[in-house]
């Protein structure tokens, strides 16, 4: 065989095999990668294990208050987000006889008067009447609209504050944002890190499921035409939570808080609200409930105890 042609078929060969490897890398890389769960060990082990938080379970991270005015006769049932579990589940521990909670095959019962179905179905609960009390961030529109197409007017008690962060990689060089940048990227506007004081890299915007808490947030201070950036996955991600979540894992992970204006999500500047984005949660209810437990339920949330509760959890009180 003609040493030339051989020579051009191993190139040919060669090409192709690097064009497939490109391709696959590519692929991988920019759609893939995104279906699959990347998240750290470290915020895996954040992220809220419910058998973990069980109110009367005999080693429990809840925070255990002693209270001696136990709820009696119609209890109601309550629901709420994951980053709220240690709240809501704390509180049920002070005011709920044990026997009203049931726990079995990693799951609570249906007669339990604790439950837990996220954020969207913990909304959903309470406009289908399968829920009392949800423990939640703001409702989204569609939220609302879902139960004023059903009859049903939320109401929302405020009953502790909480900052919107945004997180980085800790090797990030950016190490705050001002409001106006964070719009800039969700609009599309700025894909580059560079155009921020940062490496030449595309900015990898980091959404989350609709219905969600953090990004029903997300939505109302950037709107829901968040742009993504295509090359996004090949460069460094820009993330967002609250503070309850991440504030652990800028102590022993691989992220960081950006300061936002040149302010840092500190619990201070939470309390004092000199953080930009603070909001409240709440205890969310069927506007005109006429069960009277629900109202000692508020009432024990927003006393004393209950604020001492909300802080100790890792929140931050009214």
């Amino acid at each position: 065989m003609d040493k030339k042609k051989l020579v051009k078929q191993i190139l040919a060969i060669f090409g192709v095999v690097s064009f497939m490897v490109i391709t696959n890398v590519f692929i991988f890389s920019v759609f893939t990668n995104r279906c699959i769960n990347n998240t750290s060990s470290q915020m895996q082990a954040k992220s809220v294990e419910v058998d973990q938080y069980l109110p009367f379970a005999q080693e429990t991270k809840i925070v255990k208050r002693e209270y001696s005015d136990k709820l009696e006769g119609d209890l109601p049932v309550i629901d709420g987000a994951a980053a709220l579990v240690p709240v809501f589940n704390s509180l049920v521990y002070s005011i709920y006889p044990e026997s009203s909670v049931k726990y079995e095959n990693g799951d609570f019962t249906k007669d339990s008067a604790l439950q837990y179905h996220n954020t969207r179905g913990a909304f959903k609960g309470i406009v289908d009447g399968n829920c009392d009390i949800a423990f939640c961030a703001k409702p989204s529109d569609d939220q609302v609209k879902y139960g004023l197409d059903k009859g049903v007017e939320l109401e929302l008690t405020p009953i502790g504050r909480e900052a919107f962060v945004f997180i980085v990689n800790k090797n990030n060089p950016v190490d705050g944002l001002t409001m106006e940048q964070l719009k800039q990227i969700y609009s599309g506007k700025v894909t580059n890190w560079k155009e921020v004081g940062g490496a030449n890299r595309p900015i990898n915007v980091v959404q989350r499921n609709q219905g969600s808490g953090s990004q029903t947030t997300l939505e109302k201070l950037f709107g829901k035409d968040i742009k993504q950036n295509f090359f996004g996955p090949l460069g460094a991600s820009l993330g967002f939570s609250f503070r309850f979540y991440v504030e652990e894992l800028t102590k022993h992970g691989h992220i960081k808080m950006l300061k936002l204006n040149d302010v840092y999500p500190s619990r201070e500047n939470v309390q004092n609200e000199s953080y930009p984005i603070v909001s409240n949660f709440y205890a969310v209810t069927r506007k005109g409930e006429t069960n009277p437990n629900v109202q000692k339920v508020l009432d024990f949330v927003l006393s004393s105890l209950g604020q001492e509760i909300i802080n100790e959890t890792g929140y931050v009180s009214l």
